[in-house]
């Protein structure tokens, strides 16, 4: 034992064979000072964006939890670890719409503070007034309860690869993007700003599908595969409306100035009941209707409406077939 104590190696020997022990020549570290002055200059000449305030700001992660746990609540026993039965159901139900509420209280006033700051808005009864959105959000939950149950059954009536509500509601994507964007839309109703916008992009951020908060969109909506869908803010959308997947509801080309000129004006499509929209396919422009009982077959790119029962499809193009062996 003490023949192999004295054969380890000493700190001095260690310094001949790891460089780690003093700087090293080509350390930069005495750079660094001078970019973050560069930094500190950028923010105070206001040319790029900070939040920094005492005033706090919504919590991206809070959000989340907010969406997830409203999900739980909105689908109760398919994400809990808790297993629900008819003893323990009120109680649960009762205790994770308590704590939602308290979630989504906080993050409001903090919404509107932040808000108030950006805009240099007088801020008061914050606190007042988001325990009044919060509730109203909260007393939603129903209908949006009522109305998902719609969108599943749209999927099960729309989509021969599943015969299980439950494959819907754990497994597809368009369901996850539609129950996300319903909560967010009712936020969007009540004017809360920013958490609407963060809870649909981060259903984005996992399905693909990007629907903004401020689209209305009808009962028995089905978007089936559903990546690369986008669905604009003035999007109007009738009942029983299927999508595939890569369709765009957009706005036409727009000016420069069109962040503060065509605020709040129709921008994106109306597409009415019991439409059918294939893959693909780009429709656009505040002004452009979508008939009921259409079909707008897949690589569509449409700017002009569409009357009542019309089928829509491109010709037939030339395929060449060309056999190497020949």
């Amino acid at each position: 034992m003490s023949q192999k104590l004295r054969s380890q190696p000493t700190l001095k020997s260690l310094s001949t064979i790891c460089d780690h022990i003093h700087p090293s020549s080509s350390s930069q570290h005495d750079k660094v000072p001078a970019v973050v002055k560069r930094l500190l200059n950028s923010w105070y000449s206001k040319d790029c964006f900070e939040h920094i305030s005492p005033v706090a700001i919504p919590t991206h992660e809070k959000i989340i939890e907010i969406v997830q746990q409203a999900r739980r609540i909105l689908f109760p026993g398919y994400f809990t670890k808790t297993r629900l039965h008819a003893a323990n159901f009120e109680y649960y139900i009762g205790k994770e719409t308590t704590d939602l509420y308290e979630k989504v209280t906080e993050q409001i006033t903090m919404a509107i503070r932040h808000d108030c700051r950006r805009n240099n808005l007088p801020c008061t009864n914050c606190e007042e007034l988001s325990q009044e959105m919060t509730l109203a959000f909260i007393e939603t939950l129903p209908e949006v309860t009522a109305i998902l149950a719609t969108d599943i059954r749209a999927a099960l009536a729309g989509d021969p690869a599943t015969e299980s509500p439950d494959e819907v509601i754990f497994s597809y994507p368009g369901l996850l993007a539609i129950s996300v964007f319903r909560l967010a839309h009712e936020l969007f109703r009540l004017k809360v700003p920013i958490i609407p916008r963060i809870m649909t992009e981060y259903a984005h951020s996992l399905t693909g599908i990007d629907i903004h908060p401020g689209a209305t969109i009808g009962e028995s909506f089905f978007i089936d595969h559903g990546t690369g869908v986008v669905i604009g803010e003035t999007t109007v959308i009738g009942r029983n409306v299927r999508l595939y997947q890569g369709v765009t509801l957009g706005a036409l080309s727009l000016p420069r100035d069109a962040g503060t000129r065509m605020r709040h004006k129709k921008r994106h499509p109306t597409i009415e009941d019991n439409v059918i929209v294939y893959a693909n396919t780009t429709i656009l422009g505040g002004d452009t209707v979508i008939g009921e009982v259409s079909v707008i077959c897949s690589n569509i790119w449409l700017t002009e409406s569409v009357e009542a029962g019309t089928r829509v499809l491109l010709k037939r193009p030339e395929l060449i077939f060309s056999n190497q062996f020949k």
